[in-house]
């Protein structure tokens, strides 16, 4: 049934096996930025567990967008299964670091994809994937942005309340 349903897709099988990789790391990025969400707000960072709760969404959003264009195309999207998930982190700029090294794998991931999609002359999901390459531009920036605050905003007193508030509005401005 596998080969029929492989006969009736322009979508090659080593694209398919990466799009199905990249739906399970956008799903654990999802998991990963759920634990910081809850990490911050258990520690006091209302605002910035906001944040974190917002790309959880919208990660668990990216990877339902390629598992759908999976099936769109005839493919066969595999229901990614996540492990267990960091949940203690050391420091509060411990978790924006650990987000943006997170950021670059997934641009990493995405570029690869789009490489393979050249190699294989599969210019429809080349395209597909054009809207995750300008999304990770912008993940990393946002995320980078975070780490600049924290630099420039000292982490003592109202510093935190400053640093908490500030990085809510990263992404919105």
């Amino acid at each position: 049934m596998k080969d029929l349903l492989r006969m009736r897709t322009s979508l090659k099988e080593e694209i398919e096996i990466a799009l199905n990789a990249q739906v399970k790391m956008e799903a654990e990025a999802s998991q990963k930025y759920l634990a910081m969400a809850a990490w911050l707000e258990q520690n006091g960072y209302e605002k910035s567990a906001n944040y974190f709760y917002k790309q959880s969404d919208e990660e668990r959003g990216h990877c339902l967008k390629i598992f759908r264009y999976i099936t769109e195309v005839g493919g066969i999207a595999i229901t990614p299964t996540v492990g267990e998930v960091q949940q203690e982190y050391a420091t509060f700029r411990s978790v924006f670091e650990l987000a943006l090294q997170s950021e670059i794998a997934v641009t990493y991931a995405i570029n690869r994809i789009v490489s393979k999609c050249r190699q294989a002359e599969d210019y429809a999901t080349e395209e597909f994937m054009m809207w995750f390459v300008k999304e990770q531009r912008e993940e990393e920036r946002n995320a980078r942005r975070a780490l600049e605050l924290i630099e420039l905003i000292e982490e003592t007193g109202t510093g935190k309340f400053v640093l908490d508030k500030e990085i809510a509005k990263i992404g919105g401005e």
